[in-house]
Formats: C-alpha cells, sequence, structure tokens
C-alpha cells in the first residue's frame, strides 16, 4: 500500500482518493501500450518450461513433407493392397518381401502383424511422433499382407466401417453375437 494509503484523517477514516477524470487515449499512447501488451505476452511465452515447448513442437509439428508427397491419401492402401495381391500371384519370394512373407504362411503372417503393432504402440506410448508415424505405415502394410493372405478385399472392411459409422461403439459391441464372446472365452471384451 502506498502512504497515502497509510495515513488516516482526524476522524479516524483514510482519505478517498480523488476521482479519476476518463480520458481517450491519444493514437501515439495507444499504439505504444498495444507494443508494450505484444512485449509482455512475448515474454510470458519465453517462460514456457523448456519440456513442454519440445514436447509441443514434437506433437503440434505438422508432416507437411508427407502430406506433400504425391499419392499421400487414404487410397493410397487400396493401392497398396492391389499391390500385396500382385506379388502373392507371381509368386516371386526372391525379390518380392510380400511373396516371401505370404509363402511362410498364415501363422508368420500373423505374427509379423502383431509385431509391428507392439512397435507402433510402444513409440506412440513414449511420445515419440515420427517413429510412430513411421511404424503405423509398417502397421498398415502387414495388414494388407494379412488381408491378402486371408482372401479379404478392401471393400470388405471399409463397407464394415460404414456400416459402423454413426452407430455408438457401446452399443455395437453390445449386438455382438453371443457366440464370439463363448468362442473369446470371456465376456470381457472392450
Amino acid at each position: 500500500m502506498g502512504k497515502a494509503a497509510k495515513k488516516k484523517t482526524p476522524a479516524g477514516k483514510a482519505p478517498k482518493a480523488a476521482p479519476k477524470a476518463k480520458r481517450k487515449a491519444k493514437p501515439a499512447v495507444a499504439a505504444a501500450a498495444a507494443k508494450g501488451k505484444a512485449k509482455v505476452k512475448a515474454k510470458v511465452k519465453a517462460k514456457v518450461p523448456k519440456p513442454l515447448r519440445k514436447a509441443e513442437k514434437r506433437v503440434l509439428t505438422p508432416l507437411a513433407a508427407a502430406i506433400a508427397v504425391p499419392g499421400a491419401e487414404a487410397a493410397i492402401l487400396d493401392r497398396l493392397w492391389h499391390v500385396v495381391e500382385e506379388r502373392r500371384q507371381a509368386g516371386d519370394t526372391m525379390t518380392s518381401h510380400s511373396a516371401r512373407l505370404l509363402a511362410r504362411g498364415t501363422a508368420k503372417v500373423a505374427q509379423k502383424l502383431g509385431e509391428e503393432a507392439v512397435e507402433c504402440v510402444i513409440e506412440a506410448a513414449t511420445g515419440n511422433r515420427a517413429a510412430t508415424v513411421l511404424e503405423s505405415a509398417d502397421l498398415l502394410y502387414h495388414l494388407m499382407v494379412v488381408w491378402v493372405d486371408a482372401g479379404i478385399r478392401p471393400e470388405e472392411v471399409w463397407g464394415e466401417l460404414a456400416r459402423r459409422q454413426g452407430i455408438s461403439g457401446i452399443a455395437e459391441k453390445a449386438a455382438r453375437p453371443r457366440g464370439i464372446l463363448r468362442a473369446a472365452g470371456t465376456s470381457k471384451l472392450p
């Protein structure tokens, strides 16, 4: 408190402050005040803890370079499925990773999908955004290999996704046949 607030009048009351006159700020004064506020905001922004700034940069940085790649769209999954199917039909295990993997059988194909899923989960859990993108691409590739191995066409999966669109996940799970629960040996399906 200022000295004026501490002084007491003879009646034991603090003196009243003089009423402030309302004045419009001059344009130059208003501009200077706005500049001062901008500096204060800049100082506040600079005081964000370094670990938080690093996390924001890592998480919020757009993948502009990846988005700029021609063909970077959802239809790439359909094209990838067709390439894997062509490799399966050609059966050239010497030059095609897809053909080699498919030749090893369903168990190996499924195992590879599981491995890629775990790697993707680990990267996501540790907050490694760039590695999560890479592992997601691996996971989607191996999912396409599983579909080819099982004889599943992408249109079948897209149709199922379209059927579920707009349905509550809780309602959809409640409508699942009980046979699925018995086969799984549990009633604790998510």
